[in-house]
């Protein structure tokens, strides 16, 4: 069933219909006013894009998304018209050879799909593409103690396979940058779910 419902949320058209209904727009809002804060003319890359929907709500940033799924590409370049740049890629350290380019890097939903050792390569990709006092921001579902049984069961059934407890994010993104700020959030969606924000300070 869950293998099903991966390949139906493969589906770009599918992907944004259920992203509305759980309130993603809400969760865009969130992450750009308290946690992404973008300046105009800053410069931001998007890791695992998908089809670039937060772009709607970002006017005046250079932005540039990357995503695995063909299918996601290809929508986001079609909805946004020529705005921004897109690219098929895997999150790896070549996927991007320019380095400190980028005040913002964004991984919305990407870590808790990768192990441990793609979640570093990940951080280590963002730490080596932002330049000196740039961030990345993270936002994926996470374990926390006294979070309610059916968003635990709705983790546990979550698409990503390496979905983590708060202290096990904060681990690996600590072994690459210096500053870790996290916030958890239980009420970003209309479904009971939990989420955890890492705001990661690349230093000067």
């Amino acid at each position: 069933m869950l293998q099903t419902f991966s390949r139906i949320l493969a589906r770009p058209e599918i992907y944004l219909l259920f992203s509305r209904l759980v309130g993603g727009v809400k969760v865009y809002h969130t992450l750009i006013r308290d946690h992404l804060r973008p300046q105009p003319g800053f410069k931001m890359l998007d890791i695992g894009c998908g089809p670039a929907h937060i772009l709607n709500l970002l006017d005046q940033v250079d932005y540039t998304g990357f995503d695995l799924s063909p299918k996601y590409i290809e929508m986001a370049r079609k909805h946004h018209n020529g705005r921004g740049q897109f690219f098929c890629r895997k999150v790896s350290l070549e996927a991007w050879p320019h380095r400190s380019e980028f005040d913002l890097v964004l991984a919305s939903g990407v870590v808790h799909h990768l192990s441990d050792s793609e979640a570093v390569e990940l951080f280590e990709l963002a730490r080596a593409v932002l330049k000196p006092g740039g961030r990345l921001v993270t936002l994926d579902g996470c374990y926390v103690e006294g979070q309610s049984a059916v968003a635990r069961y709705l983790l546990s059934r979550d698409r990503g396979q390496f979905v983590r407890t708060q202290s096990a994010y904060e681990a690996l993104a600590a072994g690459v940058f210096p500053s870790v700020k996290t916030t958890i959030h239980h009420h970003l969606i209309n479904i009971p779910y939990t989420h955890i924000i890492l705001e990661c300070a690349r230093g000067q």
